[in-house]
């Protein structure tokens, strides 16, 4: 995606989401309104340059340490106006990476390094193969599981839960160390692309801590 097709995309999406105004009481003011609608320019405007910038960065670094082909990074919106700031990397029907932002996560970044780094750790995910590995252990995790329930002689019902025991566990085993790994490459990324990823970083400052759970998808905000 081109910075001016993503300018295009952001702008009409947000725009539109600034034109939804309250009406009675809570209708905004010609001011707020106008305020909405230059937050929602420059959201965009940033949006746009970040891609422009941090994708090149993202598919050489995909390049020089992936053996496939499959480094054409897609970065894509979720258009949808009441999802929560959430960015997510998956893949295409061919394999190849797509980068996923909620409006809201686009509209919170307050500068071109939050969002830069951002993005670079999605794309981290993918070069380092993580949703490829996660499959992996989840079904060793579902297999280790398993045996261990017929080995028990438990019954097809519980071998089964097991099974999906094994699975999530295995799943999720990584998963703090995954993104601890994609903070790692992100912040190169982030900076060879001419962004400072330790001001980006502060965005999780931010957000809620996870704290230290058991089988937490997500390492402490300390950690990151």
């Amino acid at each position: 995606m081109t910075a001016l097709r993503s300018f295009l995309a952001v702008l009409m999406l947000l725009g539109l989401g600034a034109c939804a105004l309250p009406t009675g009481a809570n209708r905004l003011s010609p001011e707020e309104s106008a305020e909405l609608r230059q937050k929602a320019d420059r959201a965009a405007r940033q949006f746009a340059e970040v891609v422009e910038t941090v994708e090149p960065v993202a598919e050489r670094m995909c390049r020089e340490r992936r053996e496939d082909d499959r480094c054409a990074f897609r970065i894509a919106i979720d258009s949808r106006g009441r999802m929560p700031a959430n960015a997510f990397q998956t893949l295409d029907t061919d394999g190849q990476p797509v980068l996923i932002f909620t409006l809201a996560l686009i509209a919170d970044m307050q500068n071109p390094d939050e969002l830069a780094f951002v993005m670079s750790h999605e794309a981290s995910h993918h070069i380092l193969d993580h949703l490829k590995r996660q499959r992996d252990y989840a079904a060793q995790g579902a297999q280790v599981y398993a045996d261990a329930a017929l080995r028990a002689g438990a019954s097809k019902a519980a071998v089964r839960r097991a099974s999906e025991m094994g699975a999530a566990y295995g799943a999720r085993s990584y998963s703090r160390q995954f993104e601890l790994d994609a903070d790692y490459l992100g912040t190169q990324i982030a900076r060879a692309a001419g962004y400072d990823p330790l001001r980006g970083a502060l965005y999780f400052d931010r957000l809620p801590d996870p704290g230290d759970k058991f089988l937490g998808s997500h390492p402490p905000n300390a950690e990151r």
